[in-house]
């Protein structure tokens, strides 16, 4: 038995037999042509460059029906990318000038463009390198009549194991054959991990090199909780986590009646249970599962995939859609949280940081990069018109320091004065709030509750800044501890901090720890009284609420900080949660 750990990207659990997708080896028989076939040679390009497109258009109309549009655009921005007139003009000029066959060309223009993406350094530079191999090797295959396997020839159930899957792969996946998936390379920004969570496959990446230790047909599990594979398990481990994997799937289907309970502890206290989510179409995936609104409404896949940076009326309409669907229900819009690298149009700022998780993102970027924040700000004003008033806030990621919050605030009043003068509709007052992810924000969070009007705590970054690990570095995962004791004081310390007599400001924990059942009666205990969580976890959640009491919540959390230790807390927080929901037992 052979287990492997990377990254965790979808959650869930998958047993069966490993579908081996490795990394194409394309040998070419000939570098050069004569000068005479040249036209013709450009021509055999151009043909294999239209029916490469062709297939990615025929991609990106799938997924659009599948998953929608905003998926689809992922696709629209790879034949951008085939299309480029640099990159058509430089292979014909190989072609043409120096005789090298359309293979040879495509090969040494796509790998020069793919190695200048992994130059750059960033995780989502080396992503962005593999939709460039990937466009490579769709040509070749089409130059050399190659053909591979395909994703929809499938015909029963398999895990793919692969160095790594494309968009395209990813989205055509047959969801009643395809198990789940785990690939060498990836992180948890990667188009691929995007659409597994649409798909709602569990997968992990960036495991690391491991296809040649295994062969097509030996018995894989692949936990997308935990981010783990096990390759060949012993019986034992098969029969636990099979039998772990069948409870999972009957207690989720007896949560369904939780769908429409109301999130009520058992001695009447009311939780405000709210969705994440990424695209405006997955509202309707929070409302099915009985959320009370969006907590987190994550603005970034706007940038992502597009040739130009956004326009108003594009923030406009996809804000509009979600206030729409939630039909007078609070939203949470938080503002850019991306890097200069993944901003199209933004010049003349500073290169990206060596350690990009320290460098110029989130509202830093905003904050320098003004025109875009006031065109996104002024979107959420106008889109906050058609909403009951204070349904619509805005929150602020990365804050950590009362300056940034104050120029976050002047920006917004400088935008409605703008909409003023325009003689445009929107509403005066609207709550105005700050992502606590940063140790900083949390010491100071006294002196951030006299002038915010709600902080959501966003334990994923906080448990990276203040644990100094990077959350998406298989080599240190295992020390990223959710429950670890300086985690659980800082989270008290903002509570204490909004929870003042003058104040009483709502606090909400929107990261993957809100979302985890164990957590679950820890942050009650700690006082927090909203979550915001991804949708496929809301009715266990519920199901936790309705068993829980304030007071039992309290002593859970009481003796958590006691203990002292993240691996003791987990432990026990596990067993806790056990007795008062037996049937979240994994």
């Amino acid at each position: 038995m052979l287990v492997k750990r990377g990254i965790a990207v979808s959650p869930g659990v998958a047993i069966g037999p490993a579908l081996l997708f490795g990394a194409e080896n394309f040998k070419l028989s000939r570098h050069y042509t004569s000068k005479s076939a040249i036209e013709t040679e450009i021509g055999r390009f151009h043909a294999a460059l239209n029916a490469v497109c062709t297939d990615i258009e025929e991609n990106q109309r799938v997924a659009t029906e599948r998953l929608g549009k905003e998926y689809g655009a992922i696709f629209g921005a790879h034949v951008l990318m085939a299309r480029s007139p640099e990159l058509v003009s430089e292979v014909e000029r190989l072609i043409r000038e120096e005789t090298n066959t359309p293979e040879r060309a495509c090969e040494i223009v796509l790998n020069k463009y793919a190695k200048l993406f992994q130059e750059l350094g960033s995780r989502y530079h080396a992503e962005r390198a593999q939709d460039i191999y990937d466009l490579k090797n769709r040509l070749l295959r089409q130059l050399l009549g190659k053909q591979r396997q395909e994703m929809t020839d499938l015909t029963e159930p398999v895990l793919i194991l692969a160095h790594n899957l494309t968009p395209s792969e990813t989205a055509n996946l047959k969801r009643e054959f395809v198990l789940g998936f785990v690939t060498e390379v990836g992180g948890p920004t990667s188009h691929t991990a995007i659409l597994a969570g649409a798909l709602e496959l569990p997968a992990v990446v960036g495991v690391g090199e491991f296809l040649s230790e295994v062969t097509s047909g030996d018995l894989i599990i692949i936990d997308g909780d935990r981010g783990e594979v096990i390759i060949n398990p012993i019986e034992s481990v098969i029969a636990e986590r099979r039998a772990a994997q069948q409870k999972n799937e009957s207690n989720y289907a007896a949560l369904e009646i939780e769908r429409t309970a109301e999130p009520i502890t058992a001695d009447g206290e009311r939780i405000q249970l709210l969705g994440n989510i990424e695209f405006p179409t997955e509202t309707g995936h929070c409302l099915e599962r009985g959320a009370d609104g969006i907590g987190l409404y994550r603005t970034e896949f706007l940038y992502l995939g597009v040739e130009q940076e956004p326009s108003e009326e594009d923030h406009y309409q996809a804000y509009c859609r979600v206030i729409e669907d939630l039909g007078g229900r609070e939203v949470v819009i938080r503002t850019l949280d991306l890097g200069a690298d993944k901003v199209p149009s933004v010049g003349g700022l500073p290169a990206e940081s060596t350690n990009p998780a320290l460098g110029l993102r989130s509202i830093r970027l905003s904050l320098q990069h003004r025109e875009g924040f006031k065109t996104q700000l002024r979107a959420i004003l106008r889109a906050a018109a058609k909403a009951p008033p204070g349904s619509v806030k805005i929150m602020f990621p990365l804050i950590s320091s009362l300056n940034e919050f104050r120029q976050a605030k002047m920006v917004v009043r400088d935008v409605m004065d703008d909409l003023d003068e325009a003689g445009e509709s929107f509403p005066r007052e609207v709550p105005l709030g700050m992502m606590v992810e940063v140790p900083s924000a949390a010491i100071l969070a006294d002196q951030f509750a006299a002038e915010v009007d709600f902080f959501s705590i966003g334990t994923n970054d906080l448990i990276q800044y203040t644990l100094a690990v990077d959350r998406g570095d298989p080599a240190v995962s295992s020390l990223y501890r959710t429950g670890d004791p300086a985690i659980l004081r800082l989270i008290r310390m903002v509570v204490a901090a909004a929870d003042q007599p003058n104040r009483k400001i709502p606090v909400t924990v929107c990261g993957q720890m809100s979302s985890d059942p164990k957590f679950l009666p820890l942050l009650i205990g700690l006082g927090i009284r909203r979550i915001s969580v991804t949708p496929h976890s809301i009715p266990e959640l519920k199901a936790v609420i309705r068993r829980l009491t304030i007071p039992k919540a309290k002593d859970i959390a009481t003796h958590a900080e006691w203990l002292g230790l993240s691996r003791g807390i987990d432990n026990y927080l596990q067993g806790e949660v056990s007795k008062i929901c037996p049937q979240l037992v994994r």
